[in-house]
Formats: structure tokens, sequence, C-alpha cells
């Protein structure tokens, strides 16, 4: 099958880079602390703000202090890249799309996002929508929207690519169409699902849109 589309808007966790090891590490430490069960945490962890997350987990807690951990958080994760790896793929469809209108929109903030994508040796975009320059989290589209908005295209112009159910949620709601990638993302209905960015091919066309190929 393949898509056509004017943009891409691109997660970073999950879809360029895989910090699983990193970010699990942190958050088993965090749930110990809280005493809730590591799994079930994990479970939810991905695509959102560390905040939203403690937020949605412990609905009662202060806000206050899941800022706080938030702030905790993206400074060990930050200085933390034992095993932040590209996703398969990923160095080739950055390449790809070097010359071709795209944006990063991710959960991180920007020194973590720096520092991921250079442990995984990304490119790093020139459009970016990182954590500082939102008022809320993904699964809200705001990200998504502001990202279209920058690269100067209509939100049904652009096709998002996500791992997690929150950044397919948030895809969804900006008007978008979403390529979901690897094993979390199979679940919540993307108009693709690949399995990493090595099924993935860019065609630049003559007109400036490009076309997306998948495996059928």
């Amino acid at each position: 099958m393949s898509l056509t589309a004017r943009a891409l808007l691109l997660d970073m966790d999950g879809t360029l880079v895989n910090s699983d090891a990193v970010v699990e590490r942190y958050w088993r430490i965090w749930a110990a602390e809280q005493g809730l069960d590591a799994e079930r945490v994990l479970k939810v962890v991905h695509g959102r703000q560390a905040h939203a997350t403690m937020a949605v987990l412990l609905p009662d807690r202060p806000m206050e202090r899941n800022l706080a951990d938030n702030r905790w958080m993206l400074e060990r994760e930050t200085a933390d890249l034992d095993g932040v790896v590209p996703v398969p793929g990923a160095p080739a469809f950055m390449a790809a799309l070097a010359a071709l209108p795209h944006a990063l929109v991710t959960s991180a903030d920007e020194a973590l996002a720096r520092a991921r994508m250079g442990a995984a040796g990304l490119p790093m975009p020139e459009v970016r929508v990182t954590a500082e320059r939102v008022g809320a989290s993904k699964p809200d589209p705001e990200g998504f929207l502001k990202g279209a908005a920058e690269l100067g295209f209509a939100p049904a112009d652009c096709v998002v690519f996500e791992d997690s159910e929150a950044g397919i949620a948030a895809g969804r709601a900006a008007g978008m169409r979403v390529v979901g990638i690897g094993p979390r993302a199979g679940a919540h209905a993307p108009d693709a699902h690949v399995r990493d960015l090595e099924q993935v091919r860019i065609e630049a066309l003559a007109d400036g849109t490009m076309r997306l190929h998948f495996p059928d």
C-alpha cells in the first residue's frame, strides 16, 4: 500500500530512536517509590510527557509533585544514554527525508531530544516541537498541529509516524493520517502499520509531494 503526503511529522522515542531500556529503567524506580506495579505503569508511559503519565496513574496526586518528578526523570534520562539506539531503518529513512518537509514532534524536551538523536546517530530536524513548546501533552493534538503550521501545510496534507497509543490518538485528533511503527502501534488501528522503518520507502514526486510505500 502507499500514502501520499506533503510533509511528515515524526515522533522520536519508539519511532526513530529505541530508548525503551532507559525509559523502563527510570519508570521502574519511580513505580517502586510510589508502591505501584511496574508492569502496569510501563503499559501507559509511552508517548506522553512524564507528568501527564503520573497524573493518569495517580489522579489525586498534587501536580507540583508530578512536575518535580518530571524534572528528576528528565535530568536522569538525558544523562543516561546506555541502550539508546536507532530504530532499524531510521538512518536511511532520515537521509531520504533530508530535503523533504518534515518535523520532529516529541514529548521529550529539547535537551533530551538532542541527547537521544545524537546517541542514535540521527540528524536533528530543523523544525521540531518539543515539550517546552506545548501546553498539553499527547494525546492532545497541539504538538502535531504546531508542527504542521511551522512547515506551512494543512493537517490533511501531513502524515504522522508514531509508536504509542497516545501519539496515534494525537495524530488522529489533529486530522492527520498515521503510520504506526513497531509492536505497540498495531493495536491502535493506524492507517498503515510497519514493523520498523526498514519497511518504509519514500518516493519524492515531481509536484513536491512524497509517496510513502509500505508492504501490503
